[in-house]
């Protein structure tokens, strides 16, 4: 049931997914996200030692960066994008007020530990690491893209289909250390090398794919594909998941033990079932990354 009922409201929303990245909505009111019913399920999972970092507050940071995940509204204070939404189905769910607290993404483990706030929604993915300090609430599959020219005929569906290419990555990445190992793969089986590319700026890295310096873009799937799909200039011509050759989620994170994390997964799951997740999901042109089923802690990608 579950399944179906999240295929059907995917379906739905496909084909508004890409109109939604057309004309984004950036005001502060935001006045189309979902909204979520109390959740009395999800709330009778709270630990009744769970202690808020405020009182009936769902106190949430995000890495306000690059939409689709996160960015500043018009207003220049307001964070909008998927995370953001995905957080007040969330507080919607438990019967709290959400607040919003912009965090510099190195900052989040220490304040989520030290308690300043409830939980950290902001394109984090489970890592057996992380799981040591922390617990998740899976949300959204980590997928990584290759994106090339949209006229372009490139197909990316196992290494050796990189060899000889072109390719931008990210420095000091996980999607470059990927690539790097592909790579040397490649070359042990006599194939030609990568021309690994490397540009700080997004601008230049447009024009170099643009101008045929480059033959594709490797980095985080949902970026790319809300870019793709504002502009038309590029297309997906090969996805894999981040963690590859393993499978990697992203989470809601709270601390370990903090007796919030079954609850989350709960709301979730209820939002999955009546269809407001694939709305939010559809709102920022994230409908491939969607997931079947919210877990509560499962396996992460390993140490490395």
């Amino acid at each position: 049931m579950i399944v179906r009922t999240l295929l059907a409201a995917l379906a739905l929303s496909l084909s508004g997914a890409m109109a939604s990245a057309q004309s984004i909505d950036l005001s502060p009111e935001q006045p189309g996200r979902p909204r979520a019913e109390r959740n009395e399920a999800a709330i009778r999972l709270l630990s009744p030692n769970a202690k808020l970092a405020k009182e009936g507050v769902f106190t949430v940071a995000i890495a306000a960066g690059r939409l689709p995940f996160s960015a500043y509204a018009t207003d220049t204070k307001t964070v909008i994008g998927s995370d953001p939404d995905i957080a007040r189905l969330v507080a919607d769910s438990l019967g709290l007020t959400l607040d919003i607290i912009p965090v510099a993404w190195a900052d989040w483990p220490l304040g989520l530990a030290s308690g300043k706030y409830d939980a950290v929604i902001s394109n984090v993915t489970v890592t057996e690491q992380r799981k040591e300090k922390f617990d998740f609430s899976t949300y959204r599959k980590d997928e990584l893209g290759f994106y090339a020219k949209a006229d372009s005929t490139l197909s990316i569906k196992e290494p050796k289909d990189v060899a000889g290419l072109r390719v931008i990555v990210g420095a000091s990445t996980n999607q470059e250390q990927i690539l790097l190992r592909w790579n040397q793969q490649n070359v042990a089986q006599g194939l030609k090398p990568v021309d690994i590319q490397y540009y700080d700026d997004d601008v230049v890295r447009g024009l170099a794919i643009q101008s045929g310096r480059a033959d594709a873009y490797l980095g985080p799937n949902a970026l790319s594909a809300f870019e793709a799909a504002k502009d038309g200039k590029t297309k997906l011509v090969g996805t894999f998941s981040g963690g590859w050759p393993l499978v990697a989620e992203i989470a809601v994170t709270t601390r370990k033990g903090a007796g919030l994390a079954e609850a989350i997964t709960q709301a979730i799951n209820t939002q999955i079932q009546n269809g407001n997740y694939a709305k939010v999901l559809a709102r920022w042109n994230l409908v491939p990354e969607a997931i079947e089923r919210s877990q509560t802690n499962p396996p992460g990608l390993p140490k490395t």
